[in-house]
């Protein structure tokens, strides 16, 4: 045990809590056995990854592309919607559900953290909370998105930067922790009015 003020950590009761399914730890250790097919898959075999994440129970949308360097953690915690991407060396540590939308990108390195403790019991016991990025979002380079956390439709995470609260639609954030620095307006053209005017309604 850890003190500190008279209270304590009880970490080996920590180690000894089971947060999983028996399913899910067989599949875990099944996923474990599949995942150098994964990761060693060359990387235009886009429709390979996406057949090998739905036969370990993931919701893979048409067209969506994940990098063969990229880490799903728990394969059928995972929502990826059509034309969606996770780029190379993203950890998805989806403990908890993680849905990521229709055209929404995972930028290199950039971690989906849905998992936590709870610091204020002694046992440290496992919480799984969800995280959801909206369509059209883009989560940049070594980003950084906390458990139960929503980032809205097409709202901009910045490279580095760490969300620890909800980002609404159409906003840019940047830092630690992340701040709103502008709203994002996408150029009126032939191809993308319709989400010009997505932005128009959420000024």
């Amino acid at each position: 045990m850890t003190e500190r003020d008279g209270k304590q950590l009880d970490i080996g009761a920590c180690r000894r809590l089971r947060p999983y399914s028996r399913k899910e730890y067989l599949l875990r250790i099944l996923w474990s056995l599949a995942f150098p097919v994964f990761r060693f898959s060359p990387r235009p075999f886009f429709g390979w990854r996406r057949m090998l994440l739905r036969l370990f129970g993931a919701q893979i949308g048409k067209n969506a592309h994940i990098y063969p360097s990229a880490r799903i953690y728990l394969p059928w915690n995972l929502k990826l919607g059509a034309e969606a991407s996770i780029g190379e060396w993203a950890l998805i540590y989806n403990l908890g559900p993680v849905t990521i939308g229709e055209g929404a990108t995972i930028s290199h390195r950039a971690h989906l953290c849905a998992g936590t403790h709870d610091y204020r019991n002694p046992t440290l016991p496992l919480l799984r909370l969800p995280i959801e990025i909206g369509p059209q979002a883009w989560i940049c380079a070594d980003a950084f998105v906390g458990p139960d956390r929503k980032v809205g439709e097409g709202a901009i995470v910045g490279a580095g930067a760490v969300v620890m609260e909800d980002v609404a639609p159409w906003k840019i954030v940047a830092g630690n922790p992340a701040r709103v620095i502008k709203t994002r307006i996408l150029r009126d053209s032939p191809t993308n009015a319709p989400q010009a005017a997505s932005v128009a309604k959420h000024e």
